[in-house]
């Protein structure tokens, strides 16, 4: 059996293992190219056609193609930094670069070493339960290189990795690129073997038009196909049964289609049903049967090595896969230490073989690191929302500055409102781990004069005053993990807060008047927990926020100034009502311990956003800064509807009282004296979540439009 590359139409072949299955051939002997190294391997490991569908089934290609990460993989820091930029591009020595690929593999990587474990003992692939070899391509030297030994799942890897799309794979000092760019289809190796017949399985392309060549991956399987289609012309002459599916309405990324690529498989087979029954007849050994393969629940890590690190160390490396030798652990847990460890970003591969010990029960695991020279980074992002308007973000992340673990960011956010944002982090895992963070932000709003006014201040005639807030933050904390979900941080802040406004000016020959112009100082806390799926559009998890923050100091001191508190939480529980409908409840509250006679940190409602500075709150139904008080209570409904891939419409409706000691009056278990509903559309997007949300408040009769574009900064 000989299966040709092809990318998603390569799921093609799946349809024709499942008729030569049902017929009852004999296959002795598997070869494949890119995707047909994919199926191929999965076949001469034991998966009947019908199984190897099962599991194409169930895979989500978008997290393999992308190289997605489970949030919970994630430091919080790793958390914040994938969920706010929507490009990275390569930076060092000052020189921007493309990436080399769209995707490290490791998900793919990861797949097929589960799914091949029950053979991972075996490293000669003619010992196969059916003997089997992959072609891939020399980087360097170009030549058509045939792997028949050694880890199966990187090989198969290195056979698939279609430039642009996966990144090259090392295996020992050589580096490999996609086997299709010189043998996408290995008759002629084959035919070396021995064996009397060949059928072979050809999803190849004919050459396109150009009005259909819309994409780089498309423009570059063009290019290989030019050699590839004259070789084409001997090796279907090798070929006894030729069978070749109609993929004519697929390219190599038409994953979504799967169902009709593989049905058209088996049509293509149908077809051949004649001579496919002429070889079982002429067969008098029919299929062995392959021995059960051995389940993956747990397994005992007796010994580890690990090869390739210079500049990470062991300890830090078997921190983030927490992996003791000696202990048992479950195959999830050691899938998802793995993924910790890739979502660093600190390496560029992680392979790895998990080989029986030999005198115990259990496995040595025996990895191979390759670590990322990459140390500088640029990010874009774009946003737009009704509070700061438009913003275009432009970063630059440095690795390893000053020890082997700090990384330093800086955002700039050009736009309506300028802004900036710098980190800097060492990352110590699970011990205490150490940050400077500075935030610069300011923006213009109409604010209702009740809010904004202190109680000595006389009435002005105006409802509205246009106020420009300026908020600059500097924040020094440490913080530890407990686990992948949860953080204790412990810090000091100082806050440099400016409130101004041009509508009233406090004397004719002033420009502005000056509401706050104050440097607060302070000692905080935080507790989080969060293992939500997705940030914006969580389908399950549970989420918490515990915030206390001491005021012991204020300048200038001719402001009376007494000592207070802030202590505010919030949590969240999302789950799952069905495949497409899912429900999210969330409960907010906060309160003000002591006196202040500044308003300027209270709590304030309306709007609709995400990393809003302060005490700023999102109220469905009210526009931003509508209503203000020392403590509140609020909770949230909401019911998701993802109606297609990524699409959503989401239905909510939120209640709160919020006004000065609603928990000393009791009003917090009074009547919702706040409500709002809202109905929505969001677009999980690469830019981040797209989303028009149309709110309306029963109580101020008003009804607010909300639109927000790309990831919150």
């Amino acid at each position: 059996m000989v299966l040709s590359g092809g990318g998603a139409k390569g799921l093609a072949h799946i349809g024709v293992l499942k008729v030569i299955d049902s017929l009852g051939i004999r296959v002795d002997y598997v070869a494949g190219t890119s995707m047909g190294a994919i199926v191929g391997s999965l076949y001469a490991s034991g998966y009947t056609g019908v199984e190897i569908d099962s599991i194409f089934r169930t895979i989500n290609f978008d997290n393999i193609i992308t190289d997605n990460l489970p949030r919970e993989t994630k430091t919080f820091y790793e958390r914040e930094n994938s969920e706010r930029y929507a490009l990275t591009l390569p930076f060092d020595g000052f020189k921007v670069r493309l990436p080399t690929a769209l995707s490290r593999g490791q998900n793919t990587f990861n797949l097929l070493s589960a799914l091949t474990f029950h053979v991972n003992g075996i490293t000669d692939f003619s010992q196969l339960p059916i003997p089997f070899f992959c072609m891939a391509t020399n980087m360097e030297t170009g030549e058509a290189v045939q792997l028949e030994s050694g880890n199966l799942a990187q090989a198969v890897m290195a056979s698939g990795a279609l430039p642009t799309l996966f990144q090259p794979v090392s295996i020992g000092d050589k580096v490999y690129i996609d086997g299709g760019v010189v043998n996408n289809y290995p008759s002629e190796e084959m035919k070396a073997k021995g064996v009397d017949v060949i059928i072979g399985v050809d999803v190849q392309d004919a050459l396109s038009k150009s009005k259909d060549l819309k994409s780089a991956t498309e423009i570059l399987y063009q290019i290989q196909n030019y050699k590839t289609l004259s070789d084409m012309v001997k090796k279907v002459e090798d070929t006894d049964i030729y069978i070749t599916p109609n993929i004519e309405n697929f390219n190599v990324i038409s994953f979504d289609q799967g169902t009709d690529i593989i049905k058209n498989g088996v049509l293509a087979a149908d077809k051949k049903v004649g001579d496919l029954k002429d070889i079982v007849s002429k067969q008098y050994t029919k299929h062995k049967e392959f021995p059960q393969r051995k389940q993956m629940d747990s397994i005992t890590i007796n010994g580890i090595q690990i090869h390739g690190n210079n500049t990470y160390t062991r300890a830090y490396i078997l921190g983030k896969l927490k992996l003791k030798t000696g202990h048992r652990v479950s195959y999830m847990d050691f899938s998802s230490g793995v993924n910790n460890l890739i979502a660093t970003n600190n390496f560029d591969s992680f392979n790895y073989d998990l080989r029986s010990s030999k005198d115990k029960e259990g496995y040595d695991l025996i990895t191979y690191v390759k670590e990322t020279q990459q140390k500088t980074a640029l990010k874009f992002a774009l946003h737009y929302d009704d509070l700061y308007k438009s913003a275009a973000l432009v970063n630059v992340t440095s690795k390893r500055l000053l020890t082997k673990n700090d990384v330093l960011s800086f955002d700039f956010v050009l736009g309506d409102n300028l802004r900036y944002n710098f980190e800097y982090y060492i990352d110590k895992g699970f011990y205490w781990s150490i940050g400077l963070r500075s935030r610069f932000n300011q923006f213009n709003k109409n604010i209702f004069t009740d809010i904004i006014l202190r109680d000595e201040d006389q009435d002005i005639g105006v409802n509205k005053i246009d106020a420009e807030l300026r908020d600059f933050t500097t924040q020094f904390y440490v913080q530890t993990q407990f686990l992948s979900d949860m953080a204790l941080s412990l810090g000091a802040e100082h806050k440099f807060l400016k409130i101004t406004s041009e509508t009233i000016t406090d004397s004719p020959e002033a420009s502005d008047r000056v509401f706050e112009e104050s440097s607060y100082f302070s000692a905080y806390g935080k507790l989080n927990y969060d293992s939500y799926d997705n940030k914006y559009f969580p389908k399950e998890g549970f989420y918490f926020n515990g915030d206390f923050h001491l005021y012991f100091y204020s300048i200038p001191d001719d402001i009376e100034f007494t000592q207070f508190s802030i202590a505010k939480a919030d949590l969240g529980y999302a789950f799952k009502l069905s495949n497409k409908f899912s429900a999210i409840i969330t409960g907010e509250g906060g309160f003000r311990i002591g006196e202040n006679e500044s308003p300027y940190l209270n709590f304030a409602f309306g709007g609709y956003g995400n990393n809003l500075i302060n005490n700023i709150k999102s109220f469905y139904g009210y526009d931003w800064l509508s209503i203000s008080g020392d403590s509140f209570v609020k909770c949230s409904f909401a019911i998701d509807y993802e109606f297609a891939h990524r699409h959503h419409f989401k239905a909510t409706a939120n209640l709160a009282n919020i006004s000065d000691d609603v928990f000393r009056t009791g009003e917090w278990i009074t009547s919702p004296d706040y409500t709002g509903y809202a109905l929505g559309y969001g677009w999980d997007s690469f830019l981040g979540p797209i989303e028009a949300t149309y709110s309306y408040s029963p109580e101020a009769k008003n009804s607010v439009w909300y639109l927000n574009i790309g990831f919150w900064f």
